[in-house]
């Protein structure tokens, strides 16, 4: 005993360097201290999960603008319509088997998983149901649909010369004065373009001219530069409304502040530096991408191609499939944002949508609207009626 004790006392007094990395071992794998220092899951404080820009709202208050925002409200519910609207018209018959359409969620416009049969029934006045001969249930347009449809087909005869032009603009804007065909068809909707456009241009010799490459694919060329088409919206203002147009854009000078300007001079010098305004039917792909120049020639050619579309408005998908043409930058939603003053973007960071907004009266109403635009909001009424109304 006395041997054993004697033992201990000497091992507990003067540990040896193999005495602690054993203990220091042994502590670790047997610790305990797990107990006091983890904090169970309950008590442990979330993180706020980052916003993705998919559902990330590019206004908040107090920048919200509530006349914008409902019309983005308005695309939302009058999806189903637009889109089915656009499927069944280049329809044989324009018809189409309910089995099918319940299989089209993206093309007709209703949400996955849903039945496409209760987004029907909310359209009485323009779509029906029928059962074929074939016993199965079909999809068509009503009888007061097919009227309806009737007249936007005279809106687009009556207004193809100045449909004409607005892509003859759009063709002298562009990089080599040349867009492909299929461009201009997925974005007819927003210009009023009709659906047969691609074979009306061979119409009109004397302004377009269609090349197929070796892909396949056909090209739009233009045939003659017109220079009284040439002419930007803004240039037009210009003449009407100088100091309007000066305040158009915002491109602060960066100076510094030993030059102690009061407000007025620091005005007159930022004002230097908007002008002059880069026409958008000048070439920019010629210019140095990063330059200031560059950049007021980017915002022209967003501002002229606003102001050819119906509602003075675009997404982003819009703007996106001519950036080859157009010249612009990756940078689109960056560089629009920061001028408040002409443009208002709305929707969310990843799907938005942008207004100019000289082309809305202080009520939230088109100052000039178009004859498609007022049929458009027509439809809209009759496709959230039941019934209709007795005159």
């Amino acid at each position: 005993m006395g041997l054993l004790h004697h033992l201990l006392s000497r091992t507990v007094s003067t540990p040896s360097k193999s005495h602690h990395l054993l203990f220091t071992q042994f502590s670790h794998q047997f610790s305990t201290s797990f107990l006091i220092t983890k904090t169970p899951k309950k008590f442990k404080k979330k993180r706020k999960k980052k916003e993705s820009p998919r559902t990330k709202l590019v206004q908040t208050e107090p920048n919200l603008i509530s006349h914008f925002e409902s019309i983005l409200t308005r695309d939302a519910h009058f999806r189903f319509l637009t889109k089915t609207k656009e499927y069944l018209s280049k329809q044989p018959q324009q018809i189409l088997r309910l089995d099918d359409a319940g299989k089209l969620h993206q093309p007709l416009g209703f949400p996955r998983g849903r039945k496409v049969l209760k987004s029907i029934l909310r359209h009485p006045l323009i779509l029906q149901t029928y059962r074929h001969s074939d016993n199965k249930i079909w999809v068509g347009f009503t009888d007061f649909m097919d009227q309806l449809l009737l007249t936007e087909s005279e809106i687009a005869n009556r207004l193809e010369r100045q449909r004409v032009d607005v892509v003859r603009k759009l063709l002298m804007m562009s990089a080599n004065k040349r867009i492909p065909l299929s461009k201009i068809y997925h974005n007819r909707l927003l210009f009023g373009i009709p659906e047969d456009f691609r074979d009306r241009v061979v119409k009109y010799p004397d302004y377009f001219r269609v090349v197929v490459e070796e892909d396949g694919k056909r090209i739009l060329e233009l045939v003659d530069w017109d220079s009284s088409l040439a002419v930007s919206a803004l240039e037009r203002e210009f003449l009407v409304d100088e100091d309007k147009v000066k305040r158009a854009f915002k491109f602060p000078v960066k100076h510094g502040k030993l030059l102690e300007l009061d407000f007025e001079d620091e005005r007159k010098l930022n004002l230097l530096n908007t002008l002059p305004l880069v026409s958008p039917y000048s070439d920019g792909s010629k210019l140095d991408m990063w330059t200031l120049e560059a950049e007021k020639y980017r915002l022209g050619v967003v501002h002229e191609f606003l102001s050819l579309t119906l509602e003075k408005r675009a997404y982003i998908h819009n703007i996106v499939e001519f950036k080859e043409e157009f010249s612009l930058t990756k940078h689109t939603y960056q560089m629009l944002l920061k001028q408040a003053r002409t443009f208002y973007l709305a929707g969310t960071e990843m799907n938005w949508c942008v207004f100019l907004k000289d082309g809305y009266g202080g009520d939230g109403e088109l100052v000039d609207k178009d004859p498609q635009v007022v049929f458009n909001e027509r439809l809209y009424e009759y496709a959230d009626m039941q019934e209709l109304e007795s005159r």
